[in-house]
C-alpha cells in the first residue's frame, strides 16, 4: 500500500445501506405527493380562472362541492325534455287546431316541420351533437305519425279505419327502418320500427275476416319476422325488441290455436287449428335450432304446440270424454319422435331435445293429476259405504260397492291414462339400462324410473274393475292379488321400488280390508291373508329396516282388524273386543324379544367373530313392535273403559305384558316402570268397581311395594337420598289420608293415621333418614292440629280483639330486632378483616 494515497473508505454493512435508501425513496415519494398536489389545484385554477392575488398561491384548504349530476346527464334531461313538449305541441296543432286553420293547412305545416326534423339529425351529426340527434328525430317519428292522421283526415277520410291503420303501420315501419339504415349512428328508429311491424298483418287480418284463425295466422307470420330479424340483426336493442315481440305475437297466436282446437267441433276444424299449432312449433322450434339464447323455453312451447295440435286431432277420434288419454298419446307420440331421432344418429341439439321432452313430461304429469281424484273415489269409496254398518250383504257389483255417484264410464279413461303415463318412467328406465358406462347417479335414476313405473301400473289396474263394473267376489279377488304382487316387489333390495312398492300395497290393502267388509267371508279371507303376507314379507325382505319394520307395523295393524271382526263375529261386546284384542300386542311384543339383541341388516359382525348370528329380523324391527303393541294395547284398554271391571282385567294383562317385556335389561326402566303404573291402575279400578272408598285402599298398595324398592335400593346403594327411596311412597299413603283426615269428623281415621306418622317419626330418627323424620313429623303435628283446632278456636274466641295484632307486632319487632343485630354483626366482622389486612 502506498503511504502517499488516502485510505479507502469501505462500504457500509448491508443494513445500514438498506436504511440510508428506504430514506430517500420516501423523501422522493413525499415530494411527488407535493408535486401531484400542485399540479391538481393548477389544473382546476385554468378551469376556473380566479383573479390574481398578490401574496403567493397555494392550494386551495377545501374542496369543491361535488356536482349531483353530470353535464351529459344534464344535457339528456333537457333533451329528452324539450322532445316531449315538441311532440305534445305537434298533437295539439294536429288534433286541436290553432286558429282558423284547416286540417289540410295544418296537415301542410306539419309536413313540412317534418321533413325539417327528420333532415336536422343529418347535420346535427356531422358537428358530433349525437344526443340531440337522437332528440330531434324522436321527435320526428312522432310527427309522422301526425302526417299519417292528417293525410286520412284529408284524402282518405272514408277508408275504413283498421285498414288505414295496417297500410300505416306497415308504411311507417318501412320508413322508420329505412331511416335508421340511412342514419345509423341513430339508436331509435330500428327498434322502434321494429316494434311498428307488430301491427300491420294483425290489423289487416281483422279487417278481411272475422274469425280468429286468419289473426292467428297473422300472428304466426309477424313472429316469424320477428325470429328472422332476431337471428340476422348484431344491433342490441333491435334484437330485444324483435325478441319481446315474437314471443307475445307467437304466444298469441298459439293461445288461439290451442282455444280453437279445444272448441272444434270436427275434424276440419281441428285440422285448421293444428295446422296453425304446428307453425307456431315450426317458428318456436326454428328460432330454438338458430340461437342458443332461450332455445330451451322456446323448445318446449314447441312441444306443447305439437302437443295441443296432435291431441286435438285425436280427440275427434276418441269417445267423448277420452280428451286427456289424446292428449298423453300425442305427448308419447312427441317422446316416441326425440327417441327415433336419438336412434338414428339425427338427434336434435341438446337444448332443443330437452324442451320438448319437458314439454312431454308436463303433460304426463297433468293428465296424471286429473286422474287422481277418480283413484280417490276408488280408495276411499269403500270407506264411505261401510260406514253405515258392515256385513251388509254383497252388493251387485262393484260400482256399487264404492257408492259413487259417477257412471262407471267416466272411469273408463283412468287406467287407459295411468298406463300410458307409465310408458314415461319406463323408457326412461330402456334408455338408462342402455347406457355404455352406467354410473351410479345412472342406478338411482333407473331406480327411481322403476318405481314411478310401478306405482302408475299399481294405479291404472286398481282402477280397471271399477271402470269395467266387475262382480263384486271378481273384484275382491283381483284386489287381493294386486296387492300381494305388489307386496312382493317391496321385498327386493331397492332404494326407490321398495318403499313405493310398500306404499301402495298399504294403501290398496286398506281399501280392499274395506271393500271386503260387505260380507264375513271376505273379511275373514281378505284380512287373514294379508296379515299372513305381512307377516311373510318382514320376514324375508331384503329391502332394509325401515321397509321391514313398516311391513311388520302393518302386519299388527292388519293383526287387530282381524281380532275385531272376529270378536264382532263371536258377538262379544265392545268390552270382550278389548280384551281379545289384546292377544295382538301379546305376540308382537314376543315376536319383539325373538328378534331383540340381533344387529340391524348391513352391521358388521364383531371382530373376534363371537357372537350374535345375524337372523332374518333385525334391532329395528324390535322397536317398531313394541310401539305398535303399545297403540295397540292402548287401543284395548279404551274399549274396555265403559266397565270398571273390564277395565280393570284389561289394566291387569296389559301389566303382564310390560312385565314380560321388562325382563329385557334394555326394557327394564320404560316397561317395568309401565307395569307399575299399570298394575296399580288395574288394582284401583278394580276396588271403584267395588265401590271402595276409602284412600288408603287404593294407597297402601302402592305404598308398599314402593318403601319395598326404595329399601333394596339404599341396600345396594347407601349413598342414595331417603327422599328419592322412601319419599313417594311415603307420600303416596300419607298425604291422601292427611286430606281425608281433616275431613272427617271421627276420631278412627285421625287416631289411625297419628300412628302410623309417629311410627314413620320414630323410624326416621332411629335410622337418622330425613324423609321419614319430616313426613311423618309433619303429618303427625297436622294431626295434632286438627284434633286440637275446636280448642284453639275456643281459646281465640275467648281472647280479647286486640291480643293477635298486638301479638303478631310484638313477634314482628322481635324478629326485625334479631336481623338488624345479624347485620351489625356482619359490619364488625368485615371491619375486623378489614384491619387485619
Amino acid at each position: 500500500m502506498n503511504p502517499s494515497e488516502p485510505p479507502r473508505s469501505s462500504p457500509p454493512p448491508p443494513a445500514v445501506e438498506l436504511a440510508m435508501l428506504n430514506n430517500e425513496l420516501a423523501q422522493l415519494d413525499a415530494r411527488r405527493s407535493q408535486l401531484l398536489v400542485r399540479r391538481a389545484w393548477l389544473l382546476s385554477a385554468m378551469q376556473h380562472p380566479v383573479a390574481p392575488r398578490a401574496h403567493a398561491v397555494t392550494a386551495p384548504r377545501a374542496a369543491a362541492v361535488a356536482p349531483e349530476t353530470s353535464r351529459r346527464g344534464a344535457q339528456n334531461a333537457l333533451l329528452v325534455l324539450g322532445g316531449v313538449l315538441l311532440a305534445i305541441a305537434a298533437i295539439a296543432f294536429t288534433l286541436v287546431s290553432w286558429g282558423s286553420m284547416g286540417i289540410g293547412g295544418r296537415g301542410a305545416v306539419l309536413a313540412t316541420i317534418t321533413a325539417a326534423a327528420l333532415l336536422a339529425p343529418v347535420a346535427l351529426l356531422r358537428r358530433g351533437l349525437a344526443s340531440t340527434a337522437e332528440s330531434v328525430a324522436s321527435l320526428a317519428l312522432v310527427l309522422t305519425v301526425l302526417d299519417a292522421y292528417a293525410l286520412r283526415q284529408v284524402a282518405l277520410s272514408d277508408a275504413s279505419g283498421t285498414g288505414y291503420a295496417a297500410g300505416a303501420a306497415a308504411v311507417l315501419a318501412a320508413l322508420w327502418a329505412g331511416y335508421g339504415r340511412w342514419l345509423t349512428a341513430l339508436r331509435l328508429p330500428l327498434p322502434l320500427a321494429v316494434a311498428c311491424a307488430q301491427l300491420p298483418l294483425g290489423l289487416w287480418a281483422v279487417t278481411v275476416s272475422p274469425g280468429v284463425l286468419p289473426l292467428g295466422w297473422a300472428l304466426v307470420a309477424t313472429a316469424a319476422f320477428d325470429v328472422a330479424v332476431a337471428v340476422a340483426v348484431a344491433r342490441r336493442a333491435v334484437r330485444v325488441s324483435a325478441t319481446v315481440g315474437a314471443v307475445v305475437a307467437g304466444g298469441w297466436a298459439g293461445a288461439i290455436g290451442v282455444l280453437e282446437s279445444a272448441a272444434a267441433g270436427s275434424a276440419t276444424g281441428a285440422l285448421l287449428s293444428g295446422v296453425l299449432l304446428a307453425a307456431v312449433a315450426a317458428v318456436a322450434l326454428g328460432w330454438a335450432w338458430r340461437t342458443s339464447e332461450g332455445a330451451l323455453p322456446m323448445a318446449t312451447a314447441a312441444g306443447f304446440a305439437l302437443t295441443a295440435a296432435a291431441g286435438g286431432l285425436l280427440r275427434q277420434v276418441f269417445p267423448a270424454g277420452w280428451a286427456v288419454p289424446a292428449y298423453l298419446l300425442a305427448a308419447i307420440a312427441v317422446l316416441a319422435v326425440l327417441a327415433a331421432l336419438a336412434a338414428t344418429g339425427s338427434g336434435l341439439p341438446r337444448p332443443m331435445a330437452r324442451g320438448l321432452a319437458l314439454a312431454s313430461a308436463a303433460v304426463h304429469t297433468g293428465a296424471v293429476l286429473v286422474t287422481l281424484p277418480l283413484l280417490a273415489i276408488v280408495l276411499g269409496g269403500p270407506a264411505e259405504t261401510v260406514a253405515d254398518g258392515i256385513w251388509q250383504g254383497e252388493p251387485s257389483d262393484v260400482h256399487s260397492a264404492i257408492g259413487s255417484v259417477l257412471l262407471p264410464v267416466d272411469f273408463a279413461p283412468a287406467p287407459v291414462v295411468l298406463l300410458l303415463a307409465a310408458t314415461a318412467p319406463l323408457a326412461w328406465l330402456a334408455r338408462l339400462r342402455t347406457a355404455p358406462r352406467p354410473t351410479v347417479a345412472d342406478a338411482r335414476r333407473a331406480d327411481l324410473a322403476r318405481g314411478l313405473s310401478v306405482a302408475l301400473v299399481w294405479a291404472a289396474l286398481l282402477t280397471v274393475p271399477v271402470a269395467l263394473t266387475w262382480a263384486y267376489p271378481v273384484a275382491v279377488a283381483y284386489g287381493l292379488a294386486l296387492t300381494l304382487a305388489v307386496l312382493a316387489l317391496s321385498t327386493r333390495r331397492s332404494a326407490a321400488l321398495a318403499p313405493v312398492a310398500l306404499g301402495c300395497a298399504l294403501v290398496g290393502a286398506g281399501s280392499l280390508g274395506a271393500l271386503a267388509l260387505a260380507t264375513r267371508p271376505a273379511t275373514f279371507t281378505v284380512l287373514g291373508v294379508l296379515v299372513a303376507a305381512l307377516a311373510g314379507a318382514a320376514v324375508v325382505t331384503r329391502a332394509g329396516d325401515a321397509v321391514r319394520a313398516a311391513q311388520a307395523v302393518a302386519a299388527t295393524f292388519f293383526g287387530c282388524w282381524l281380532v275385531l271382526a272376529l270378536a264382532r263375529a263371536a258377538e262379544l261386546s265392545w268390552h270382550g273386543a278389548g280384551l281379545a284384542l289384546l292377544v295382538v300386542p301379546a305376540v308382537a311384543c314376543l315376536i319383539a324379544a325373538r328378534t331383540a339383541g340381533r344387529p340391524a341388516s348391513g352391521a358388521s359382525s364383531p371382530a373376534d367373530g363371537s357372537s350374535a348370528a345375524v337372523g332374518p329380523l333385525s334391532h329395528p324391527l324390535t322397536l317398531a313392535l313394541e310401539v305398535a303393541a303399545a297403540v295397540a294395547a292402548a287401543g284395548a284398554v279404551l274399549l274396555t273403559a265403559g266397565r270398571l271391571p273390564m277395565l280393570s282385567l284389561a289394566l291387569a294383562l296389559t301389566g303382564v305384558i310390560a312385565a314380560g317385556t321388562a325382563i329385557r335389561p334394555q326394557r327394564r326402566a320404560a316397561a317395568g316402570t309401565l307395569a307399575v303404573v299399570l298394575f296399580v291402575g288395574a288394582s284401583w279400578a278394580r276396588l271403584a268397581a267395588s265401590e271402595v272408598t276409602l284412600p288408603e285402599a287404593y294407597t297402601l298398595p302402592v305404598t308398599v311395594p314402593a318403601l319395598v324398592v326404595g329399601a333394596l335400593r339404599r341396600r345396594r346403594d347407601p349413598q342414595a337420598p331417603s327422599w328419592t327411596a322412601y319419599g313417594p311412597g311415603l307420600a303416596v299413603t300419607l298425604l291422601p289420608s292427611l286430606s281425608a283426615a281433616w275431613g272427617d269428623a271421627h276420631w278412627v281415621r285421625p287416631l289411625l293415621l297419628g300412628l302410623a306418622a309417629l311410627v314413620v317419626t320414630l323410624v326416621g330418627a332411629r335410622l337418622r333418614l330425613q324423609a321419614p323424620l319430616v313426613l311423618g313429623g309433619a303429618v303427625l303435628a297436622l294431626v295434632a292440629l286438627h284434633e286440637l283446632a275446636p280448642y284453639v278456636a275456643q281459646v281465640v274466641g275467648a281472647l280479647p280483639r286486640w291480643l293477635p295484632p298486638a301479638a303478631a307486632g310484638l313477634l314482628l319487632l322481635t324478629v326485625g330486632a334479631t336481623y338488624e343485630q345479624r347485620l351489625r354483626d356482619a359490619r364488625r366482622l368485615r371491619e375486623s378483616l378489614g384491619r387485619l389486612g
